[in-house]
């Protein structure tokens, strides 16, 4: 998958065969300071949760998400010429800066659970990919289901925003979504400040 600019993707992963990812409230915390550590460089995060075997993510790329990642040298057809890491957007054959804060994130956030859980072995699926609740794919302007991008001039956007804050609620967790202390409702219900979001810019984009 390849990440473009400015646009909105649905991030998601969960536990190797649906297994527990977060054992503590003391994980969840630490979940959101990496992702504060490692996702706000790169993008916009619009609205999250974080559900005891999965989470979701509502990003918007910045640019600098899509470029080559400066950690990950290129393959050796890549590395001729100037410094690679000043090329434009990468083709297919480089690991974008996005793909690559992910998995560092949720390999050393597996890396603690496992030293905390006494356990070995994959903690989440191998590939993160994007889903909605319907479409196992990415939205993009280029994609099958360009039909469903994040366009004013419908609903899509909105439904994926309520699709993953109510998460919690429909598996019986909480009775309504603010309630659920690991995901962006509270902030978006005004009952959080310090929050991961760009709840301005949610608000723009998903004409909120």
């Amino acid at each position: 998958m390849e990440y473009k600019p400015h646009q909105i993707y649905h991030i998601y992963n969960q536990g190797n065969n649906k297994q527990k990812v977060f054992f503590q409230e003391r994980n969840y915390r630490f979940f959101m300071e990496k992702m504060r550590k490692h996702l706000l460089p790169l993008v916009d995060i619009l609205c999250y949760c974080l559900m005891p075997n999965h989470f979701h993510w509502l990003v918007y790329t910045r640019p600098e998400a899509c470029w080559p990642s400066k950690k990950v040298k290129p393959r050796k057809k890549y590395r001729n010429g100037a410094n690679w890491a000043t090329l434009p957007l990468p083709d297919d054959d480089h690991q974008q800066a996005i793909s690559h804060a992910i998995g560092v994130m949720l390999g050393s956030y597996s890396r603690a659970i496992n030293i905390q859980e006494n356990r070995s072995g994959a903690l989440f699926r191998p590939k993160t990919k994007a889903k909605d609740g319907w479409i196992d794919e990415f939205i993009t302007l280029e994609g099958k289901h360009r039909d469903l991008f994040f366009r004013p001039d419908n609903d899509y956007a909105r439904q994926c925003f309520a699709y993953i804050h109510e998460n919690p609620k429909e598996a019986g967790l909480v009775a309504k979504a603010e309630a659920w202390l690991y995901s962006s409702a509270r902030d978006f219900a005004g009952q959080r400040k310090r929050s991961l979001c760009n709840i301005s810019l949610s608000r723009e984009l998903l004409a909120l």
